[in-house]
């Protein structure tokens, strides 16, 4: 599912125009950035969470050189999946 299957789904279940669709998802996707890029953490009961992590710096390769490459710090997302989407979705697999 992408970007815009998702804002159709929410069109369809909540009876509203495409335009207001949009703006709902855009607004949760907007709030879930803006709490991951202040150091928050996002938690969905029943869906999961999202974390940040901090990576080290390390000397890294160049692929087309072989040079040695000093990789500076950084801070990634993480996500974690909760019990009950695991649960659901090993259940779908038999």
């Amino acid at each position: 599912m992408n970007r815009s299957e998702l804002i159709e789904a929410v069109s369809m279940k909540a009876n509203l125009p495409k335009k207001q669709a949009e703006m709902v998802v855009n607004t949760i996707f907007d709030s879930m950035t803006e709490a991951l890029v202040a150091g928050e953490r996002v938690e969905i009961r029943g869906f999961g969470s999202f974390t940040n992590r901090e990576y080290g710096s390390y000397v890294g390769r160049n692929p087309k050189t072989g040079e040695p490459v000093t990789v500076p710090p950084k801070r990634l997302p993480f996500f974690k999946v909760g019990k009950d989407l695991r649960e659901r979705v090993d259940n779908q697999s038999l």
